[in-house]
């Protein structure tokens, strides 16, 4: 399962996320801070949805009310309200 998602209120402008069996297989930032958006996407991988979402859906960035790695968690829990995970 590939989802494509367009963030909103940070420095990324798209993610692109593979998905198997549940599992986070490979994430991909387009844009945002690099590093982090490597890191989160490297700390990603293997993961299971669930607990991703559990781990990073409120993180903030700095003043703002989202941050990349909690627009990942958007993605995903979208994902599977639309039962595609």
């Amino acid at each position: 399962m590939e989802i494509h998602f367009t963030p909103k209120g940070v420095c990324s402008r798209h993610i692109d996320v593979v998905v198997e069996d549940g599992i986070i297989q490979s994430v991909k930032f387009t844009g945002g801070c690099s590093g982090n958006t490597q890191g989160v996407a490297a700390l990603a991988q293997g993961m299971t949805v669930q607990e991703y979402i559990k781990r990073c859906k409120d993180i903030k960035c700095g003043f703002k009310k989202t941050s990349c790695p909690a627009q990942l968690a958007e993605a995903l829990e979208e994902a599977l309200s639309a039962a595609t995970v």
